[in-house]
Parts: structure tokens; sequence; C-alpha cells
């Protein structure tokens, strides 16, 4: 028989099939998880103190994925001269249990899915929601710290997240970093993009230098450059990431709930991701705050999920080159 160029199984594009994060396996079992990237969506935006949305974040990020799989093997970049993400295994883990208006359970749940990763041996991607879900997330790496070290987190967003207490509320999304540098397993911490009002007052920003957070904003981090901003960052650490959507320019990420003009443009914050991952080893991930009900075009999400796949393939191809 002729062969017209046909290949057996089926082409599966972006459109067809299940939304699974960059259309990788589901595994419902977070006992059986064996990945080396385990995706957990935490869709929660209970801690938000103006516009909600970021539930749907999960979801839309997922589907956005599902632009870039197109089921090829790896992902080459002909600027790299590198092909990423080739024998990466990923998994899709589905979402932590949700339960509306009880904040301490829905956190719980997000923090026993990053354990169930962590105690799996795998790299935890979460999709937020509110950036309180980073508070979970950082609480669960306290036995993974124990054994392999402590953490720098690396922060990217618009807002400092540095707020202690206000009128009770501890574990919003204005809390995150002051809940993380409270972890005596948290051995410093990076804060860039930061401009503008913001929702933590001065106090927060002096209180966040005295515990040694490096602060910089989007103009000093344009002023710097790349190379400037890394060599702040302490080399060989093990590194958790956090990035708001919030840091990109509302004219490329509009779907989030509290906008911040002046943002980072994409390559602002690729480029950075791309050191870090060389620097040292980037062990967690959280990606937070896309709302897309507010971007229409779903560019937010798309950016979003574009962001993450090349931030994996690059902390896989550096982990090669340091074991090679």
């Amino acid at each position: 028989m002729a062969n017209h160029g046909y290949q057996s199984g089926r082409l599966n594009l972006p459109f067809v099939g299940i939304s699974t994060f960059a259309k990788s396996p589901y595994q419902p079992d977070w006992n059986a998880i064996d990945a080396d990237v385990a995706v957990l969506g935490a869709p929660f935006d209970f801690g938000t103190q103006w516009r909600a949305g970021a539930r749907f974040g999960p979801r839309a990020v997922r589907e956005a994925s599902t632009l870039f799989s197109f089921g090829h093997s790896g992902a080459y970049d002909h600027e790299d001269d590198a092909t990423y993400l080739d024998g990466v295994r990923i998994q899709d883990i589905g979402d932590a249990d949700i339960v509306h208006t009880l904040t301490d359970k829905s956190h719980a749940n997000i923090e026993a899915g990053v354990r169930a990763i962590l105690q799996a041996g795998a790299l935890p991607l979460v999709i937020g929601g509110d950036h309180s879900v980073n508070i979970p997330c950082v609480r669960a790496f306290d036995q993974d710290c124990a054994d392999k070290g402590p953490i720098h987190v690396v922060q990217i967003d618009a807002h400092l997240d540095f707020v202690d207490e206000r009128h009770g509320v501890t574990q919003g999304h204005g809390n995150p970093m002051r809940r993380a540098i409270e972890k005596d397993y948290v051995c410093g911490m990076t804060q860039l993009g930061i401009r503008n009002v913001s929702s933590t007052a001065k106090e927060g920003y002096d209180y966040a230098r005295a515990q040694g957070s490096d602060i910089l904003s989007v103009r000093q981090v344009r002023k710097l450059g790349t190379q400037g901003v890394l060599e702040r960052i302490p080399a060989g650490r093990r590194y958790y990431l956090t990035i708001d959507i919030d840091a990109f320019c509302p004219s490329i990420a509009a779907g989030t709930g509290t906008p911040s003009h002046g943002g980072f443009l994409y390559y602002d914050v690729l480029e950075i991701l791309q050191g870090l991952a060389q620097r040292g080893d980037i062990v967690g991930i959280d990606l937070v705050e896309v709302a897309p009900a507010y971007d229409p075009s779903e560019s937010t999400q798309i950016l979003a999920a574009q962001l993450l796949l090349n931030l994996l393939g690059f902390i896989f191809h550096a982990r090669g080159s340091r074991a090679a």
C-alpha cells in the first residue's frame, strides 16, 4: 500500500481532548505520583482584597497550555540551539479541594498536595488562585528543607505582599511573603517588579529589608539588566519561585484582580528565569492571580502557560548540564 505520509496514532491538536496542563497524563492518586514535574491547581481566591476570579486561573492556564502541546519530542529553541522538555515527565494531579469560606481547610488541602509531590521526588508546580496559596505551598517545604537545605524565595510581583496582620487577616493575598520570611528554612528573599502604590505600608518594606530581602522595582531591574539582577541573588541555592501575573504590564496581562501599570514585559522576566535556573536549583514554583474573566483576549493565561513551559525547559536543561 502506498505511503501517503500519514503517521500512526492521533494528531491530537490543541483543541482536542482533555485540558490537563500541557496535555500531560492525569494522575488523580496523590500516592502514585511518578513524574519529574507534578502540576497542582489551587483554585482558591477568598484572600483577595478587590476583584475575585482567580479561582478560575488553573482551568484557564491549563486550557492555554494546550496551545504549546503539539506532541513533538521536546521544544527546540533556535536562539539557544537547545531542545527543551525532551524526556521531562509531567503529570497533572488535578486540583486541591477548595471548601468555600474555610481558608484553613482549603489551604491545608493545597499543602497536602504539595507535600505529596515533594514526597514523590517531583518538582511542584502550583497554579493559583490568589497569592495566599503561596502560604500553604511554602509551609509544605518544612520536611523537604530539613532533608535538603533551606530555600531562597524569588518573588516576581507588582506588590510586596508583606502585610503582617490587618483587621485579623493574616492569610490573605497581601500576607504571603511575610508568612514565608517567618519560616526558619527560608534563608532569604528577592522581590522583583515591586512598584507604585502598594498594599504594604512603609513599615512592611522596612521589616522586609531588615530580614534581608532585596527589593527591586521594574525600573531598577531594567537599569541593572538581567545579569546585574542575577548577581544580587545568592548563587548555588535552592530557589522557590513565586510569580504573580500582575508583575506583568496589564497591556499583556489584563486578566488579574489587581493590575498595576508599568509592569514587566515577557522577556524581562523570561531572561531572569533562564539565568536563575542556571544559577541554582529551582525546587518549587507557584504562579498566581490569573483571573481570566478580565481578559477576553485570553492573552493573560497564554502568557502564564508559555512562561511556565519555558521555565520548566530551562530548569531541567540546567539540571542536565550540571549533571553532565
